[in-house]
């Protein structure tokens, strides 16, 4: 099975959620109460991510964290390698790892560079600001409902 970290996956979900409120800071406990991620696993994605360069952190009063970049700029793809590091199914993908025996012999190898540049790609290809509008009516606020059903 194939399948992203939980820091990864945690990660999508803090930046899916700070894309959608873009005109505002907010802090990590802000963050972990709205999207019920655990606190202190929330405030290591925001650290991540902003040495990743994908958020930004202002401290003082109206301190907080936002995207780096409108969000229609930021990737899955870079959220994902902002936590995890380079997009490698296997580990012979990865640049810095070579701990297969058989990696100069290996027939699979070819395929597995194909496979893995189709997933970075997917992953490329969808926006923060589509994982933000995207969002099924059940996962909203409920400031966002009360917007949603204004406009019914």
């Amino acid at each position: 099975m194939i399948r992203l970290s939980k820091l990864a996956d945690y990660g999508i979900v803090i930046a899916t959620h700070l894309a959608r409120h873009p005109d505002r800071q907010q802090t990590a406990p802000e963050v972990a109460a709205a999207t019920s991620v655990p606190a202190p696993m929330t405030s290591k994605i925001l650290k991540l991510l902003t040495r990743g360069e994908i958020l930004v952190s202002h401290r003082g009063v109206r301190g907080g964290y936002g995207l780096s970049r409108p969000a229609e700029a930021i990737t899955v793809a870079e959220v994902i390698e902002a936590l995890d590091g380079p997009i490698a199914i296997t580990s012979c993908m990865e640049p810095s790892q070579h701990d297969c025996g058989i990696l100069s012999l290996c027939p699979a190898r070819a395929n597995w560079q194909r496979i893995n540049a189709a997933i970075r790609e997917a992953l490329s290809g969808v926006t923060l600001a589509e994982m933000a509008h995207s969002i099924p009516a059940a996962f909203l606020l409920p400031e966002e409902r009360q917007l949603l059903d204004a406009r019914l």
